[in-house]
């Protein structure tokens, strides 16, 4: 092989090594561009995302739903109701009991109504599904003290007409009685024949044993009457004229009668009274405010008890 042959595969190995070398660094650098690029995307990500967190941080609730796209029904979506929700039950009830500043100067503090219970605490003997006739009954008569000798008389009649019966039915009945008899006149009810009395037991529906009852209590009211000079002082000396407030808590606690009913009722049917037994008479003394037998978690225990110290 001559010289110029030998230069010549010598020039051309050392073109073919320097392209070569080119290529490879070319490839590093095409690398290196990529890298690059890859983080300088990354980089861009990570900024879009800590501005969205940051818009969203800032813009709190007030538009939620343009900064997260989660698709609706999803766990995260149903979350963010949630809470929402929450927050927004949060600020009605800051806003009710005035434990915001802005919501005392928004409102005038002379409009302002205080809270009160739509459904006050009875006694146990009421449900949710009590008639309203008794509730209304329990909340304005029950222990009330009656120092009035016609409506003394009236409750008695009732207390003794609501045996076999129950009180929701004989209170519905109240303005029956009344017009059957006179109003509750002691001196007019007592004057009633046999034939009135067969009258009234037909045309009111009263049993005749009912209405012969009530016309000889009036009687024996108008002998009480000329004795002790009225029906209230016979009834109320039994209590010292003063009535009785008890403390009992639970309604099954509560008796149907007690030593002072049995008493009464004792001396009551010796004057020849009619339908008073023990139990009768602890029911009037309970309708007519002698004794106070609200529970003591009723807001009529205190009420009743008020009445009974300023007598």
């Amino acid at each position: 092989m001559s010289r110029t042959e030998t230069m010549g595969l010598s020039r051309r190995g050392m073109l073919q090594s320097s392209s070569c070398s080119r290529l490879m660094d070319r490839s590093v650098s095409l690398k290196n561009d990529n890298v690059m690029s890859n983080s300088g995307s990354a980089k861009v990500r990570g900024s879009l995302e800590r501005k969205k967190s940051k818009s969203f941080k800032e813009g709190g609730e007030s538009n939620p739903s343009c900064l997260i796209t989660e698709a609706p029904g999803s766990i995260a979506a149903v979350r963010r109701e949630q809470v929402a929700a929450q927050q927004a039950l949060r600020k009605l009830k800051t806003a009710h009991y005035g434990r915001s500043k802005s919501t005392l100067t928004n409102f005038n503090c002379s409009k302002v109504v205080p809270l009160i219970h739509p459904h006050p605490q009875r006694c146990s003997f009421l449900t949710p599904t009590s008639d309203p006739v008794y509730v209304a009954y329990h909340d304005e008569e029950w222990g009330v003290p009656v120092h009035d000798d016609k409506t003394l008389f009236e409750l008695l009649t009732l207390s003794g007409a609501q045996v076999g019966s129950d009180w929701t039915s004989t209170l519905r009945k109240r303005h029956v009685f009344r017009k059957a008899f006179m109003e509750f006149e002691a001196e007019a009810v007592a004057k009633l024949s046999d034939k009135e009395m067969n009258t009234i037991s037909i045309e009111y529906k009263i049993e005749m044993s009912k209405v012969r009852g009530v016309v000889e209590n009036a009687t024996k009211i108008i002998e009480v009457k000329k004795t002790f000079g009225s029906l209230e002082r016979y009834l109320w000396g039994f209590v010292n004229h003063k009535p009785i407030s008890t403390n009992y808590k639970l309604g099954h606690k509560v008796p149907v009668k007690t030593s002072k009913s049995e008493s009464i009722s004792k001396d009551m049917v010796r004057r020849g009274f009619r339908f008073v037994g023990p139990t009768v008479v602890h029911s009037f003394m309970q309708a007519a405010g002698l004794t106070n037998d609200h529970l003591l978690t009723c807001y009529r225990h205190t009420p009743c008890t008020l009445l009974t110290t300023n007598l």
